[in-house]
């Protein structure tokens, strides 16, 4: 089971910018998708596979979705928190086990961006937004894994995160130690929620201590050519899920011009007996 997460930076310019040749390629059997940016009525086609998207009600902004071989069993539009949850910020479905693979609950995730609270009044409140959202988030993922596991499915969250964990997750983290995605209430949240009896970092295990696979790179400048970029583009799978993955890292284009976004996509290949 090839299972793929992606930031798409708005699926209408992904689209233009091959992502429907990239999926048609990799042949992913479910793909979670953030910041879609696209109203309903506005979506592309994308042949073979079944949408599911919560739009949010910000015009213009967020959205995520699901993409998946066969239709859902049940979708469901956020995480229970009145304050965020039409923001189209996360989307749940499950899947029925079929040819040979699991059941399976996807959630697709867009955590909020931050700032360095220490940029004044508005930036803090941007930051305890983002700790909000957080918090919330986390009081939540233990229910979703056991409503997943009573009724038999493995379950796996993935998105853009906007958090890099560790320093092995940032090209510059001695430079960033105070900067938005790598500050230490951020990282100490992303720790809490791993476990190896609830949520496994998927690439994380397969890749070690190496640094990166990175997932997001400034459209400025040389980062992408120089690989100076962050992880913060995650798959965290239950570890009956994680223990099957055999392959995984991000599908990093071969140059800035083949971009489709400022992220890449986040594969993780799964294999069952």
């Amino acid at each position: 089971m090839r299972v793929a997460s992606m930031n798409v930076n708005g699926i209408r310019a992904a689209v233009r910018r091959g992502f429907d040749v990239w999926l048609k390629d990799r042949e992913p059997d479910v793909v979670g998708l953030q910041e879609m940016r696209c109203p309903v009525d506005q979506l592309p086609v994308l042949d073979g596979y079944h949408l599911s998207y919560h739009p949010g009600t910000l015009a213009g902004r967020n959205g995520v979705a699901v993409l998946t071989r066969r239709p859902p069993i049940a979708v469901r539009e956020g995480f229970g928190n009145r304050r965020f949850d039409t923001e189209g910020r996360y989307l749940e479905v499950d899947l029925e086990p079929a040819d040979g693979h699991p059941g399976l609950t996807v959630g697709s995730l867009y955590l909020p961006k931050g700032d360095r609270p220490t940029d004044g009044p508005a930036a803090t409140a941007k930051h305890r937004r983002k700790l909000s959202f957080m918090a919330s988030l986390r009081n939540y993922l233990p229910q979703a894994r056991r409503r997943a596991q009573a009724a038999g499915r493995e379950f796996v969250i993935m998105g853009d995160f906007n958090i890099a964990h560790t320093a092995l997750d940032l090209r510059n983290w001695r430079a960033n130690q105070k900067n938005s995605g790598f500050l230490p209430d951020e990282r100490e949240w992303f720790g809490s929620i791993l476990g190896p009896r609830t949520l496994i970092d998927v690439v994380r295990s397969l890749h070690g201590d190496r640094t990166g696979p990175y997932s997001w790179w400034t459209w400025r400048g040389k980062a992408f050519d120089q690989d100076t970029g962050w992880r913060i583009d995650y798959q965290l799978a239950t570890p009956g899920l994680a223990r099957t993955a055999v392959s995984g890292g991000t599908d990093r284009e071969p140059d800035y011009a083949s971009r489709m976004s400022d992220h890449s996509p986040v594969v993780v290949d799964y294999q069952f007996s």
